[in-house]
């Protein structure tokens, strides 16, 4: 193969691609969260008072409480999913023991289903078998890395961190500027933010840019918008 054709077919086959997309997917996901629900949260509050302390502590509460319930939900959703490829592998284990002709002749008719002769199915089985059953077992059928299981201490930090760092962008921007340039810095700082995670989770999702950030920016822009309505209502009521 010539170093053309190595780049072109630099396709991401490494080991551990499930675990970096597992954070990645997170970080994305965290990140966008903490733009836009306190993007939400905070232009809200803009609508009924322009106190710049009353914003910064509605922000930070948004904050804190969005980033640990985020941290949180992730750590559950991981442990369950891992807990269950964890009892997939002990099941796999448990019937190589026990039946492994069985076994085998499954392995084999999976190879087949990938596009293998019976003959060269059977072959390759009986080789990975040899080499480590479980494994062969666990990436053919469950299409589990055993070494690679997924991480919930991974995905919740990633989590915490990016809904932190997306959340400071629209509080910064409702506190820092003078009160005339609250808004319109805050909406602006807040698309854009969202366009560049819409490309990025179109990126990491290998699908088209446009309708995603398209879609990121529309929903931010009406959360914004709604909560902005209902706090000037709240603000002008005197609740």
């Amino acid at each position: 193969m010539t170093e053309t054709q190595a780049q072109t077919h630099d396709e991401p086959h490494r080991g551990g691609l499930g675990t970096r997309l597992n954070w990645l997917r997170a970080a994305v996901l965290g990140a966008n969260d903490g733009v836009v629900s306190t993007a939400g949260l905070v232009v809200g509050v803009a609508g009924a008072t322009g106190d710049r302390s009353t914003l910064l502590t509605a922000g930070l509460a948004g904050l804190l409480a969005g980033s640990l319930s985020m941290a949180a939900g992730e750590y559950v959703s991981v442990s369950t999913q891992r807990d269950s490829e964890k009892a997939a592998l002990a099941t796999e284990e448990r019937e190589l023991e026990e039946t492994p002709e069985a076994e085998l002749a499954e392995l084999t008719g999976l190879l087949e289903e990938k596009g293998l002769s019976h003959e060269l199915a059977r072959e390759a089985a009986l080789q990975l078998t040899e080499r480590d059953a479980l494994r062969a077992h666990a990436e053919v059928e469950l299409g589990i890395d055993p070494d690679e299981l997924t991480n919930p201490w991974h995905a919740a930090g990633a989590s915490f961190l990016a809904f932190t760092v997306g959340a400071l962008l629209p509080l910064l921007a409702i506190v820092l500027p003078p009160p005339s340039a609250r808004l319109p810095v805050t909406v602006l700082s807040v698309l854009a933010a969202l366009a560049l995670t819409g490309w990025g989770s179109a990126r990491l999702g290998e699908a088209a840019a446009g309708r995603a950030v398209a879609r990121n920016m529309a929903g931010g822009a009406l959360a914004m918008g709604v909560t902005y309505a209902a706090g000037a209502l709240l603000g002008a009521a005197g609740a």
